[in-house]
């Protein structure tokens, strides 16, 4: 449909207009509502995007269990936007740490005094312990968000919640590869803990303020770009000399841990 060639060529509000249009002839479709929720989500539209989301849901009782795992994405991404411009604490998945709180304070830092926001990061890379094994086979000393608001922690909703979680809480991470247009937004990935306890979740695809960026190809993920310090558009994973885009990867295996080290 046209929609769907106006987002392969990286229109968005082309593609809206045209998914809009054909809502308006076939109001009964859900497929199509499914579809405009997740246009919408790219978009950064989350309030009309939960309300397409619930009338597929009305009207396909067999689309519920995606309805209920997307509709708190949704929700999560309020407290994501509130955390990141310093106004919430983030919650820390497992026993926090002191590293953990740096981080969190950091980003209350950031808009009145980026020089201690920074300070406390770079306190925190070097306390928090390195996390060394593989990526799709690549072998890794440490594996870090390249985001310098996270590093060594990574974004994550799981039974609901928005989280960071330490790398060095988890065992192995399972990415599902990108089928829908909502993977842009929301990577869905199975998590094994450390402790041997496994979750599905999903991982926020952007980083933060990417729906906001002129370039539609940030929007859709299809590309990272750092403006200043920090970057918008797709995830990226980093080990210091390589660079991991997250709908590249595909399994992550972290070595059994003691929780020492760094990698300052």
């Amino acid at each position: 449909m046209l929609a769907q060639q106006l987002i392969r060529d990286g229109d968005l509000a082309g593609a809206l207009a045209a998914l809009q249009d054909a809502v308006r002839k076939n109001s009964g479709d859900a497929k199509l509502r499914v579809f405009l929720f997740q246009l919408l989500s790219v978009l950064g539209q989350w309030n009309r995007a939960l309300t397409q989301l619930n009338v597929a849901g009305e009207m396909d009782a067999g689309a519920l269990p995606m309805v209920q795992t997307y509709r708190e994405a949704i929700q999560c991404e309020a407290l994501r936007a509130e955390i990141f411009a310093g106004r919430r604490a983030p919650v820390i998945f497992g026993e926090p740490q002191p590293w953990m709180a740096q981080l969190a304070e950091a980003l209350k830092l950031d808009a009145t005094d980026p020089d201690a926001a920074a300070g406390l990061r770079a306190a925190a890379f070097d306390a928090a312990p390195a996390s060394p094994g593989t990526i799709d086979g690549t072998r890794f000393d440490w594996l870090a968000d390249a985001d310098g608001r996270l590093g060594p922690v990574l974004e994550v909703i799981v039974n609901g919640r928005y989280v960071w979680v330490p790398f060095m809480r988890i065992a192995r991470i399972e990415i599902d590869p990108p089928a829908d247009l909502r993977d842009a937004v929301w990577t869905a990935a199975t998590f094994t803990w450390t402790n041997g306890a496994q979750a599905v979740g999903l991982i926020p695809t952007r980083y933060p303020g990417s729906v906001d960026a002129s370039d539609d190809a940030l929007k859709l993920a299809r590309k990272t770009e750092w403006t200043g310090e920090f970057p918008l558009g797709q995830r990226m994973l980093t080990d210091g000399g390589n660079d991991f885009p997250l709908m590249d990867a595909r399994l992550i295996e972290f070595d059994p841990n003691d929780n020492t080290g760094d990698h300052g």
